[in-house]
């Protein structure tokens, strides 16, 4: 049964209350500090910058009380397109790469230097990526991630944006993301009562695994639209209306250490863009390995 338990791999959209210093800071700081890891995540290329950023979010992970354990379960789901993803840039950076040290050539097949690096980035990348973004929700409520939001945008409005509703529609999609798992995992335990082959694990083939979650696809979306269309109907019924005219019960306040953590998470994302990070062979040279 534990093939089916999609559930529990769901890291995203999960809040887990541990009263930890990062639980306490306004939702607004840690959007903004998550932004700007995000973006230094995406502009660095060193091998250096994003082992330090991943160092910083399990530094991060640790200060909110949450188990890197449970935090690991979020790579699993992703873990065949990973592997995929992984495969094909050692098929093509092999071919194409700039000339460097070859340390295992068959053919038109090559394992460089090159390729191992921007595997590594790669990797360092996206585990931190998806480190990040569960941290996100599991520090914050929907409705603190909602209000954070839509103050965040609120400066916007004077341009036509509707502050509002973007913020609501980004917070139901993350609440939604459990949902769908329970509900897919609903159907996989439905298909395999009626002899259906579900719940094989087929990390190393793609296709096969395509194929087994294809007869899903249908029915999980007709559950999605259903589940929407409950929710319009609720909101309806208890008379909701969106919009700048809409009061707050929950008025955000930052502090002092909110806006030392945005500063913080600023400076970091300017010393990781643009900070000269050497690469990793010159320090493995000054350490006696000039031959990497």
């Amino acid at each position: 049964m534990e093939n089916f338990e999609l559930l529990r791999n769901v890291t995203i959209g999960q809040y887990i209350p541990t009263g930890s210093v990062i639980h306490r800071l306004d939702p607004r700081a840690k959007i903004l500090g998550a932004l700007f890891l995000i973006l230094a995540l995406t502009f660095n290329t060193s091998i250096i910058a994003n082992a330090i950023m991943l160092v910083t979010v399990l530094g991060i992970a640790g200060l909110s009380r949450i188990s890197f354990r449970y935090i690991l379960r979020g790579i699993a789901l992703a873990l065949p397109v990973l592997v995929f993803i992984f495969i094909m840039q050692f098929i093509f950076t092999g071919r194409v790469d700039p000339p460097g040290q070859v340390y295992f050539q068959w053919g038109w097949f090559r394992i460089t230097r090159y390729s191992l690096q921007l595997i590594s980035i790669s990797l360092m990348r996206i585990t931190s990526f998806i480190f990040l973004t569960s941290l996100i929700t599991m520090t914050s409520t929907i409705t603190e991630l909602t209000h954070g939001l839509e103050s965040l945008l609120s400066p916007f409005r004077r341009f036509g944006v509707p502050a509002h509703e973007l913020a609501l529609i980004n917070t139901i999609a993350l609440r939604f993301v459990p949902t769908l798992a329970e509900e897919m995992e609903r159907i996989m335990k439905a298909q395999a009562s009626r002899g259906a082959d579900m719940g094989n694990r087929k990390i190393w083939r793609p296709d096969k695994a395509a194929r087994e979650f294809l007869p899903l696809i249908i029915p999980l979306f007709i559950g999605a639209l259903q589940r929407a269309e409950e929710l319009v109907w609720a909101m309806e019924a208890r008379c909701y209306v969106g919009g700048a005219n809409r009061t707050r019960f929950i008025q955000l306040k930052s502090s002092r250490r909110d806006y030392v953590v945005v500063l913080l998470t600023f400076l970091f994302f300017l010393a990781m863009t643009f900070i000269p990070w050497p690469p990793v062979r010159e320090i493995l040279a000054r350490w006696g390995w000039p031959g990497l």
